[in-house]
């Protein structure tokens, strides 16, 4: 339980309660709940997944579950899990997320009609949960699930070895339906595919997945003012995790006074300043030079200028991001 209380935070949570002993945040109409409770409470209309990046395939998902949980008269929820499963089994080869907090997802579930949001640990108990296990203790005794909706492709329990098939056969309370595919020019719609136009430099594609701007939402902080000393302030937002893409690009910021403001963004690890950095997100506002450490801000990636690249001193590497700055305003010149 502990290890959601931090993220819990982050949702913005405006009220904290207990249902049957069970900590829960509300959070609007959002009820986020901390695991998964030792006992049932109201029916529920089920979606179950990591949901990274909340691509339109994901959208569909929630937006049928909404749809269905309304015609059942049943409270429309989703079990997702933190870690990912990916990332508990092989951390070091697990495909960077697309989303880049927890909060991040949270909002996208309340602004779908989501009621209720199930944070699972996922953890080696979890893990080790044969199929109908899985099936008999958390999705029918612990959530009362009635209803519940999964991609053709869903695999669950110990080894991976349940699917579609065998949650229909075990389904004696419940009811299951399978969302179709979606596809978006011919291309299906999944964080996979997001993952992989966004590597690619590709960032109307990866768009055009998500039906929005690839977003990255952090917490601006203090940095080495290199910037500063180069005639580039910029707005240095550590990451919590690996991005799924580096380079430098066309942004808007959203989050600062007068917002959405537009700049110029450094996603990398900066080979010129410092070897074997971390990741880092570094953003030049444009027309802006405001204190705003600490502050929550949203970064809209909306095209890629250039690779990220090595330069031989600070003076090259102030040119190139002169550079950078002048095509970056003729991209949002260009779109007026």
């Amino acid at each position: 339980m502990a290890a959601f209380a931090t993220a819990d935070k982050r949702v913005g949570a405006r009220e904290s309660a207990k249902i049957k002993g069970f900590p829960v945040i509300q959070d609007g109409s959002l009820r986020v709940f901390r695991g998964v409770p030792l006992s049932p409470g109201a029916p529920v209309a089920l979606t179950i997944g990591t949901f990274d990046g909340i691509h339109r395939g994901h959208q569909a998902m929630l937006s049928r579950l909404t749809e269905a949980a309304e015609d059942l008269a049943l409270t429309p929820s989703v079990l997702t899990f933190e870690p990912y499963p990916r990332e508990f089994f092989s951390p070091q080869t697990a495909p960077p997320r697309l989303s880049s907090s927890l909060r991040t997802k949270l909002e996208h579930f309340a602004a779908r009609g989501v009621a209720h949001a199930y944070i699972a640990r996922f953890n080696r108990a979890l893990a080790g949960m044969t199929a109908q296990e899985f099936i008999d203790a958390i999705l029918v005794h612990r959530l009362n699930a009635r209803w519940i909706l999964v991609g053709e492709d869903f695999r669950f329990g110990k080894g991976r070895t349940g699917d579609l098939a065998l949650l229909r056969a075990a389904a004696k309370t419940y009811s299951v339906e399978a969302m179709r595919t979606v596809q978006v020019d011919g291309a299906r719609a999944s964080s996979t595919a997001v993952r992989a136009a966004l590597a690619q430099g590709d960032i109307e594609g990866a768009t055009a997945l998500l039906g929005r701007a690839f977003t990255i939402t952090g917490r601006v902080a203090h940095g080495q003012k290199l910037g500063r000393s180069l005639g580039f302030p910029t707005a240095n937002i550590p990451l919590r995790h690996k991005p799924p893409f580096t380079g430098v690009f066309a942004v808007r910021v959203h989050g600062l006074p007068g917002t959405p403001r537009i700049g110029v963004a450094s996603l990398g690890v900066r080979p010129t300043v410092l070897a074997h950095a971390h990741p880092l997100l570094e953003v030049f506002v444009f027309d802006f030079d405001e204190p705003i450490y600490r502050r929550l801000v949203t970064i809209e990636f909306l095209h890629k200028l250039r690779n990220e690249e090595r330069y031989p001193d600070l003076e090259a590497l102030q040119r190139q991001i002169r550079a950078d700055v002048a095509q970056a305003r003729d991209y949002f010149a260009a779109l007026r």
